[in-house]
């Protein structure tokens, strides 16, 4: 019998390695827990279910950082919307590019599937835009931003400082609006109606951003306000945290929204001197190594050092390497069978209310 001594290795504290055959007719989720047990992909089934069955419970808040450009490749629509509607996203930090291309579909344009290998010179010439191996028509583009600054330069503007969530939360208003039979493609729309606020950690590198510029050339300025953002994000953390609930990421790739969802911790207890302790779950598809020191790939116990990760959920912090674009789409559905549907927390809702609790506990910290 293998008797288990305290603090050594045993392998009766380890489950079984136990594959079954696959057979016609198996789910997504019957596939992950029959086959998937070993490197990444026994990574990957580890995130599958710790979200499922742990991330997922009506205490714990979640927030989704989303890299790169994937609403073009389908992944808004088929990958996150699903999980906003049921209540499994409660706040969002986004590259801009996601945010701007999720108003083409809204717009009549299509992205089409294209060729990596290609002629560019000539894909210009006639007009087209290539994300990789995705192609789109370039008036999508012109009409896009003729969007968004009609938009905002209607609703917005004046001596009020905004953060980045009001931005995105006003074009999908205007969605819903003008577009309601294709509200359920936009995650901006979906967004606004249930109340779930997206922020971008660096709005002037999008399109979004250089159409908000081109309202100050037209003595229309819309004052984006980043450090408000700062303070929104770190607010649904503190908030659940204080009042005994768990904080979760999932981050989608790497870059600056992986940081700017991850730093609410330090601006917590470094910055604002506010006692807590870090995120409780900690979810990531990235394709980025952790020894080029960069961001992207930086580690669950790395984030520890700094505050991001506490220390004693280690256990429930997991990263699988590879795609998002090809990764998300099992994630979501083994998700969407294995988990409850949540209420949506409508955090955009409460944000004043959220920042003056934030403030008043660090103003107590000051005295």
């Amino acid at each position: 019998m293998d008797k288990c001594k305290k603090d050594r290795p045993c392998l009766s504290r380890h489950a079984k390695l136990d594959p079954r055959p696959l057979g016609k007719g198996m789910t997504v989720d019957e596939v992950i827990e029959s086959s998937m047990f070993s490197y990444n992909a026994g990574a990957f089934r580890k995130a599958c279910e710790l979200f499922a069955g742990h991330v997922a419970g009506k205490d714990v808040r979640i927030g989704v950082s989303l890299a790169g450009a994937l609403t073009p490749a389908g992944i808004g629509r088929s990958c996150l919307i699903p999980l906003m509607k049921a209540g499994l996203i409660d706040w969002m930090v986004s590259t801009g590019a996601n945010m701007y291309h999720d108003l083409h579909y809204v717009l009549g344009y299509d992205f089409h599937e294209g060729r990596a290998v290609v002629d560019d010179e000539a894909l210009r010439e006639n007009g087209i835009i290539r994300i990789y191996d995705i192609f789109l028509d370039y008036k999508a583009l012109l009409d896009t931003d003729r969007f968004v600054r009609e938009t905002l330069q209607r609703e917005l503007g004046g001596d009020r400082r905004y953060s980045s969530a009001d931005i995105h939360s006003v074009l999908g208003k205007e969605i819903v609006k003008i577009r309601p039979e294709l509200k359920d493609r936009s995650v901006l729309a979906v967004a606004y109606e249930e109340g779930i606020p997206i922020h971008t950690s660096s709005p002037a590198d999008s399109s979004i951003g250089m159409n908000v510029a081109a309202l100050m050339l037209e003595d229309h300025p819309v004052m984006i306000d980043t450090h408000a953002d700062i303070n929104e994000v770190t607010s649904y953390v503190y908030d659940i945290k204080k009042n005994g609930g768990k904080s979760a990421v999932l981050l989608l790739g790497g870059g600056s929204p992986k940081n700017f969802v991850l730093q609410t911790e330090p601006h917590i207890q470094e910055v604002l001197g506010l006692q807590e302790a870090g995120h409780d779950f900690f979810i990531q598809f990235t394709d980025a190594r952790p020894d080029t020191g960069g961001l992207s790939g930086a580690t669950p116990s790395e984030a520890v050092s700094w505050g991001k990760i506490d220390p004693s959920a280690l256990s429930s912090t997991i990263v699988s390497y590879g795609d998002c674009s090809f990764m998300l789409p099992f994630f979501v559905s083994y998700v969407m069978n294995r988990a409850k549907k949540r209420k949506s927390s409508r955090l955009y809702e409460k944000r004043d209310r959220l920042v003056k609790k934030l403030k008043d506990d660090y103003r107590k910290t000051r005295q």
